[in-house]
């Protein structure tokens, strides 16, 4: 007999009508009445799971957050190659923001203009990480792979760090036309040639 699957509680249905929202009111600003009625409940039942909106954007936020670094942390485990943890973290990066159009509002602080000033830190600390993490692995390629980087790490991690924010942010911009995966492969390979390279043998 086949188990039935589990309801998503009332909090999960609030933010999946969030982020559905999102996505469709593209450019729109999300009042709590309106999210209210796409989940069916009054707004008295939006404020017993979350006391403010801006509750409700910390918790996709925190989402985000999760999805990404406890994925990335795998990456790490299970890829010894720098080049190769560069390019699966970017396109894990993009891949989630492809698959997560209204969530791509947050990413890019779109949707966070005139929102509390914490909420726009917080989704910048999100890039910041990435970027930490891009800076740590390509330190680590010379010593762990006999690589060097062309550029020094921070200038290399920058570079790759705005490579997703940008991609994403023309993903925002097209109204979700233009996927942040296209051209994946040619532009990679470009970057990739550029980013590490084995010191000559003296």
């Amino acid at each position: 007999m086949t188990q039935a699957t589990p309801q998503p509680s009332r909090r999960e249905q609030i933010l999946q009508a969030l982020a559905m929202m999102l996505e469709e009111d593209s450019g729109k600003r999300i009042t709590t009445a309106a999210l209210a009625r796409q989940v069916g409940v009054s707004e008295a039942a939006l404020y017993r799971h979350f006391p403010s909106k801006a509750r409700m954007f910390e918790a996709l936020i925190e989402f985000i957050e999760t999805s990404l670094f406890e994925r990335i942390r795998r990456i790490l485990d299970d890829t010894p190659s720098a080049a190769l943890r560069c390019e699966t973290i970017v396109r894990l990066t993009l891949t989630f923001a492809e698959k997560n159009p209204g969530l791509c509002r947050l990413m890019d602080g779109d949707v966070l203009t005139g929102e509390t000033e914490r909420l726009r830190k917080r989704m910048s600390q999100l890039f910041e990480r990435l970027e930490t993490q891009f800076k740590q692995v390509l330190r680590e390629a010379e010593a762990r792979e006999g690589l060097r980087p062309n550029a020094p790490p921070s200038a290399a991690a920058n570079l790759l760090a705005a490579f997703v924010e940008g991609r994403i942010s023309q993903y925002v911009r097209s109204d979700f036309r233009h996927a942040p995966t296209a051209y994946w492969e040619d532009q990679w390979a470009l970057i990739a040639d550029a980013l590490l390279t084995a010191p000559a043998n003296c």
